[in-house]
């Protein structure tokens, strides 16, 4: 997800993280309670919604995720 996702994983962190401004972030593990997220030093651990069922509920629910973040 990191290299071929890259502006999705900056988004959570922006939004979902509530960090501004970093110089990188990461993906380091998806659970079927949240994501982890790896920006600059800080460890970011973002809740989901609801419990995830499988994959395909886990894609779905980080597209929903980047569509639910207003445009600036």
């Amino acid at each position: 997800m990191n290299k071929d996702h890259q502006e999705a994983v900056n988004a959570y962190a922006k939004y979902y993280g509530k960090i501004e401004e970093f110089k990188s972030a990461k993906m380091i593990s998806l659970c079927a309670e949240s994501i982890e997220l790896k920006i600059d030093d800080l460890t970011v651990d973002i809740q989901f919604d609801h419990v995830l069922k499988d994959c395909s509920d886990a894609h779905k629910t980080l597209v929903r995720m980047i569509k639910d973040i207003p445009a600036t």
